[in-house]
């Protein structure tokens, strides 16, 4: 994918200028600032300012749950529930900066009402860094529309590409820690090499192969990545195994680190320079929408990754941390931050409703948590967007 070009400053359009700048961590962030900083003891002052680096295309997604059955042709269909909230790259990156990690992304926005409201949710709302963004003139934003529907959910989705940059794009991606990529079959990206030969950790996802191939030979840039998260029939389909399991011992052999997701089994994970395997279940929630519980898997998972916690602990936080997500609207809004997790972990020790194998896997949490108080709400998905504040 495309790195698109830095975009400081909005032209007048009769109703002010609007001013964008790098500086997202400053009087403008209106968002609750992260409560804990999870790589505050592997922190040194030769750092890169950047946790993670992401770039990819930022949808709107509109969401529909509460429907009892897939709409059917011809009839009208009427949702109980409805959420409106940033979509796509934006899942992750919203899902990495309540986490505490500084998160820069690169990305088009269109200049229409959709567009403005996703730069302002993310860069005022969540403190992600978007100076490495731009907004095109006269390109509308591209939308998903997503219905949620016995625990799995359908989605239409309309957009056009972005155009290419009129200015030279700065230099990318910056100096990250870590770096998550969407690989694409049969498609490299030059910024992935890149990042790795400068010492970022590359973490991949990748999504559906539409030309039916599965073929491995076509993510070449699996190359430069540390870890790699595909879900359980991607993992079986790309090393022609009939067992998840079986396909994360398969993909260590090309990547340092294979984590398969497996819905509500949990998910499991392999350390092909050590050996070492871990198995994590799911946890049991009651789901409202599980729009990008993926993305919050990947950013969880990314999370214990750099701050360098045992293996079998960073799949047990990105699994906690999906589950969490399914229980609000939408894929970015619906994130946790620390507070929510927090808040989970004193529920389950006060009431004893998970097993105490659960209660046992999550004791690391008693040593890294905050108090569980809430400074302010965090954002979520909102039926409508022509709500504005005074």
């Amino acid at each position: 994918m495309s790195v698109p070009s830095s975009r400081t400053t909005a032209q007048a359009d009769g109703q002010g200028e609007q001013v964008r700048d790098a500086c997202v961590r400053d009087d403008r962030f209106e968002g609750a600032a992260p409560v804990l900083d999870p790589l505050a003891e592997v922190r040194s002052e030769n750092d890169p300012a950047t946790d993670v680096y992401l770039t990819g295309p930022v949808f709107l997604d509109i969401i529909f749950t509460g429907l009892d059955s897939a709409p059917v042709r011809g009839t009208e269909s009427w949702a109980r529930g409805m959420g409106s909230s940033p979509g796509g790259i934006a899942n992750m990156a919203t899902a990495l900066a309540r986490l505490g990690l500084r998160t820069s992304l690169a990305a088009a926005f269109g200049d229409d009402m959709y567009g403005e409201y996703c730069w302002e949710s993310l860069s005022r709302g969540e403190g992600i860094d978007l100076s490495l963004s731009r907004t095109v003139p006269g390109w509308h934003s591209p939308v998903t529309v997503s219905m949620a529907y016995e625990g799995e959910r359908t989605m239409v989705s309309h957009g056009h590409e972005a155009p290419p940059p009129e200015e030279p794009a700065p230099e990318c991606p910056p100096p990250a820690r870590a770096c998550v990529a969407l690989l694409v079959p049969g498609r490299q990206e030059e910024w992935i090499g890149r990042a790795a030969a400068r010492g970022s950790r590359v973490f991949a996802d990748v999504g559906w192969d539409d030309t039916g191939r599965w073929d491995p030979a076509d993510l070449a840039d699996l190359e430069h990545c540390e870890a790699f998260l595909p879900n359980a029939e991607e993992a079986m389909r790309y090393t022609r195994t009939d067992c998840p399991r079986a396909a994360a011992r398969a993909l260590a052999d090309k990547v340092p680190l294979a984590v398969v997701t497996m819905g509500e089994r949990g998910a499991y994970a392999v350390d092909g320079r050590t050996g070492e395997s871990a198995e994590v279940p799911a946890i049991v929630v009651e789901a409202l929408d599980p729009t990008g519980a993926g993305d919050v898997f990947v950013a969880g998972f990314v999370t214990g990754t750099l701050a360098e916690w045992p293996l079998a602990d960073r799949l047990a936080f990105a699994g906690l941390t999906s589950a969490l997500s399914v229980q609000e609207f939408g894929g970015s809004l619906s994130a946790p931050g620390w507070v929510e997790i927090a808040a989970w972990w004193q529920h389950v020790r006060a009431f004893n409703d998970q097993s105490a194998a659960t209660v046992r896997r999550y004791a690391f949490l008693d040593g890294l948590l905050p108090a569980a108080t809430r400074p302010w709400p965090l954002r979520r998905a909102v039926p409508t967007l022509g709500f504005r504040r005074p």
